[in-house]
Formats: structure tokens, sequence, C-alpha cells
């Protein structure tokens, strides 16, 4: 069991630091116009550490969302290039790049809630 525990330790750590380095490369070190202004907000890791997946929120309308996955998508291959030699991994995970959408059903919750409110009074 305390080999587990390590094992789970070591893979939130590893998603931590594969968060923080994809995020500084987004920032600036891709230059591809598509790109705009996007965080990584959460990296996820499979248990076996061979495939993660990506949720970056993209500032913006739709369309700009759109474009900047596409730009991250066609720069996977160095992004992962990048990772291996900063974080000096033997294997890099295989990248998922998803478009984190959860700040938009928070504010539609919210929205409904409020609605909710104003009909009870």
């Amino acid at each position: 069991m305390p080999e587990r525990r390590g094992r789970e330790y070591h893979m939130q750590r590893l998603a931590e630091a594969l968060r923080d380095e994809i995020g500084a490369i987004l920032e600036g070190e891709l230059a591809d116009p598509r790109i705009g202004l996007a965080t990584v907000s959460e990296v996820q890791l499979a248990p076996d550490g061979r495939s993660g997946r990506v949720f970056v929120a993209v500032a913006g309308d739709e369309k700009e969302a759109r474009e900047t996955m596409a730009g991250i998508e066609s720069a996977k291959g160095f992004i992962r290039h990048e990772l291996g030699e900063r974080l000096q991994l033997r294997h890099v995970p295989e990248l998922h790049f998803l478009l984190d959408q959860s700040e938009e059903y928070g504010a539609r919750i919210d929205q409904l809630l409020d609605r909710v409110k104003k009909r009870r009074l």
C-alpha cells in the first residue's frame, strides 16, 4: 500500500509540473498567431502516466477558442519535446488538449440560480 501512495503522490507532482511548464510554453514560446490568451487550468494524468488530458481555458469568443486550440494542437510535438527537456522525463505522456468550459458552466449555473431566487420573491 505505501508504494501506491508514493506513486499517486508522484503523479500529482508530475501533473502540477506539467501544468506549470505547459502554461509557460503557451504564454511566451509559441509564435503561432492563432494562439490567443490561454491558460492551463488542469492536467489529469492516466494512472499509468502514459497519457494525460490538458484542460486549457481560453479568453475570448468561441471562434478565438477554436483557433487557439487548433494552434495548440499543431504545436503538440514541440510542447512534448520541450517538456521532456525541461523536466528531464524519459517518457513524456501523450497529451490531449481540451477546451476548459467550466467557467462558462459556472456562469450558467449562477444565472439559473439567480432566476430561481427571483421567482421565489
